[in-house]
């Protein structure tokens, strides 16, 4: 079975030109010119990643992957033709994985894409043995990909549910942020180690009861993070 991928955006030839560079490295997609249409398109197909633009009819990009990021953890790339979209998304923390403003090259598109599901079904058949990790009240189950504290579940993007897994099955062992940031992300074409101490930032604002204290994921100053004692 190929796997789906959704593709909203209200420029036609954007979602035919990546229809067409997505479906010649043989995945299915799925096409939607507006948020409304698009959010029924997921909830549809099921798709395994998501690529959104920002500004949509209907329904805002934005709103729109944060109700997919509500209901998934499949990888979401943002689209936008400025670069001050991006940052908006970045500070609003909507859980999206990654960002591309336009005009971009479709081969660097499919990259990313490669790059996000391999990680992510990675992530999907790893610690088949112990599918649930538990730590203290925190719990963390690596095939239905939720996080979850004192009972509650929390939303976490795919990236930050990868570096929570990637530090809590290295519980103990410090991590520089290069360390993270390569086997977490695994690519350079955008962010940077930066990018690790935003989402260090973001889960334990989920997670932790006092995010100025963590428990979970510690700062070892002047070195990196690690999870645990």
């Amino acid at each position: 079975m190929k796997e789906r991928i959704l593709v909203v955006d209200d420029e036609q030839e954007i979602c035919e030109l990546l229809k067409d560079y997505l479906e010649n490295e043989g995945y299915e997609v799925f096409v939607a010119y507006d948020g409304k249409q698009g959010y029924e398109r997921f909830q549809q197909e099921k798709p395994i990643l998501a690529i959104l633009d920002i500004m949509l009819p209907l329904m805002e990009g934005t709103e729109l992957c944060r109700k997919i990021r509500n209901e998934s953890s499949i990888p979401i790339i943002m689209l936008s033709a400025k670069k001050s979209d991006i940052d908006k998304i970045l500070s609003l923390g909507l859980g999206a994985d990654d960002y591309m403003t336009k005009p971009f090259s479709p081969s660097e598109l499919v990259a990313r894409v490669k790059a996000h599901l391999r990680r992510f079904l990675q992530m999907n058949v790893s610690n088949e043995g112990q599918a649930v990790f538990t730590y203290e009240n925190l719990q963390i189950d690596s095939k239905a990909h939720k996080v979850i504290v004192d009972g509650q579940s929390m939303e976490l993007s795919a990236k930050e549910f990868a570096l929570l897994h990637f530090l809590a099955n290295h519980q103990g062992q410090v991590f520089t942020r290069d360390q993270i940031f390569d086997h977490v992300w695994g690519f350079n074409e955008y962010g940077d180690v930066n990018t690790v101490t935003v989402h260090i930032r973001r889960i334990r604002e989920k997670i932790e009861v006092d995010p100025t204290k963590p428990k979970f994921i510690k700062t070892i100053w002047g070195v990196g993070y690690k999870f645990g004692e």
